[in-house]
């Protein structure tokens, strides 16, 4: 939203003093001049000496004195008391001008409105200050947040100007920002824009008339905007959704700029445009820059760039949030950890995260992927004490699974009775597909506690017939 106290702030630098006109009060030969008339365009001898006064006590000549605004502002008040119904237009638009300067110096907002919509009843006020009073009023009505009342006044100074002014475009852009007319904001903010840079255009025409006009162009857009001003414009953008323009202006912040929030918002842009591929490029240049500074974007590119097939450097890049403490060492930031390595088929380098994952974890699961990780590295020992870890500390996901897995690497194992106990209980836990699983790897227990029980008894009969001799004596 606007900043109101800066345009309160701004306004007390366009304060209206209107010019002194030095009035000769005789003829040459002497003569008090006949009065002027009460259009005139100068001010009468007691107006321009009370006003002269009034301008030494507000803004003192030496600049070592303070202004006298208490002095001041009890001269403009008797002057206008006194004189004010007998003055000339001219005069009334000075002295009024004067109060204008008095009460946004003190930043009297309300009475300085007051006193400028009084300046446009004047009838023939010039044109120059109907215009500065009109384009005044729409900052005033800004500053008091009457959003209708300050687009009125704009808009009527454009009506009346024969030129257009950028600051009168920029008020009527914000205005309509606050009244939630984005799209009226928008069109008055790119006029804005298109005007302060052809005023910047001009002015490097002339004082740099040996640029080309490709140099003047850059140099104009570069010089004519901050980068606030492109922000506003995109936030614009981003609220009318026109994801194209803003990432047209995106890039071209990017490159005026090069600002960290804008390379963020880039690959924010492209995965609203669902376009996946430039989304992790725009968020692995941010990390390349060494922009990236939090956990969600670390995570984020990390598992991205295995959704592209490149799940080890991903993996490289959450290690590195890791150790460098952006990202938090918890359960969940593990797991995933441990789980990019196993897409990457980096088992061994799994196993110290896993670990960690399974110590932190309140429930059993991680310790099943511990498990599960030994088993296909064929550390069946590490595996069945890894399961039946994650069966003692419970909250599995899948009981079934984890006792089966149990089963399997016991079997592996050649303990057949407690391989059998685990898958019965698999049986037990789990449902009717479980069940049927199970049943089925009981049944291949039995067949291999058969089997090696059969090669133990021929190897027995074996060493029986093969029994050597005594040795001759």
């Amino acid at each position: 939203m606007l900043k109101l106290a800066y345009i309160k702030r701004a306004l007390v630098a366009l304060l209206l003093v209107a010019p002194l006109a030095v009035v000769n009060a005789q003829d040459d030969d002497g003569q008090r001049k006949p009065p002027e008339a009460r259009t005139s365009g100068t001010l009468g001898p007691q107006v321009m000496r009370a006003i002269s006064e009034i301008q030494e006590m507000m803004s003192p000549e030496d600049e070592a004195d303070t202004p006298d605004l208490a002095g001041a502002k009890e001269a403009l008040d008797e002057l206008y008391e006194r004189r004010y119904e007998r003055m000339n237009d001219f005069e009334k638009s000075t002295t009024l001008n004067f109060f204008t300067n008095y009460y946004l110096t003190t930043e009297n907002y309300v009475e300085a409105l007051k006193i400028f919509v009084e300046i446009l009843t004047i009838e023939t006020l010039r044109t120059d200050t109907r215009l500065r009073t009109l384009r005044s009023l729409g900052q005033l009505y800004a500053a008091e947040e009457d959003w209708r009342n300050s687009i009125r006044y704009y808009s009527e100074w454009r009506d009346l100007s024969e030129n257009e002014d950028d600051v009168v475009y920029r008020g009527l852009s914000y205005a309509h920002y606050q009244l939630e007319e984005y799209q009226e904001a928008q069109d008055y903010w790119l006029s804005y824009m298109d005007v302060k840079f052809n005023n910047e255009l001009r002015s490097l025409a002339t004082s740099n008339p040996e640029l080309s006009e490709d140099q003047r162009v850059a140099q104009a857009r570069a010089s004519a905007f901050e980068r606030d001003d492109y922000a506003y414009l995109n936030g614009l953008y981003f609220t009318l959704e026109d994801f194209q323009s803003a990432l047209d202006l995106t890039k071209t912040m990017i490159v005026q700029f090069d600002n960290k929030t804008d390379w963020q918002n880039l690959s924010a842009i492209y995965a609203t445009l669902d376009n996946e591929p430039r989304r992790v490029q725009a968020l692995n240049l941010y990390y390349l820059k060494g922009l990236m500074d939090d956990e969600t974007r670390f995570l984020n590119l990390g598992q991205s760039l295995a959704g592209i097939d490149v799940p080890y450097s991903g993996a490289k890049i959450i290690a590195e949030g890791l150790e460098a403490a952006v990202v938090e060492g918890n359960v969940d930031n593990m797991i995933t950890y441990t789980q990019m390595l196993l897409i990457s088929n980096e088992l061994e380098e799994a196993v110290v995260p896993a670990t960690t994952a399974a110590e932190l974890d309140e429930s059993g699961n991680a310790y099943d992927t511990l498990g599960y990780l030994h088993y296909v590295m064929n550390n069946y020992e590490e595996a069945s004490d890894a399961f039946q870890a994650a069966i003692d500390k419970g909250g599995l996901k899948d009981v079934a699974d984890t006792y089966l897995f149990l089963a399997r690497a016991l079997l592996e194992l050649r303990k057949f009775d407690e391989a059998e106990e685990a898958a019965s209980s698999a049986s037990e836990a789990g449902d009717e597909r479980s069940t049927k699983t199970a049943q089925d790897f009981l049944k291949l227990i039995a067949s291999r506690k058969s089997y090696y029980s059969t090669i133990a008894s021929r190897k027995a009969d074996a060493i029986d017939f093969y029994r050597p001799y005594p040795p001759i004596q």
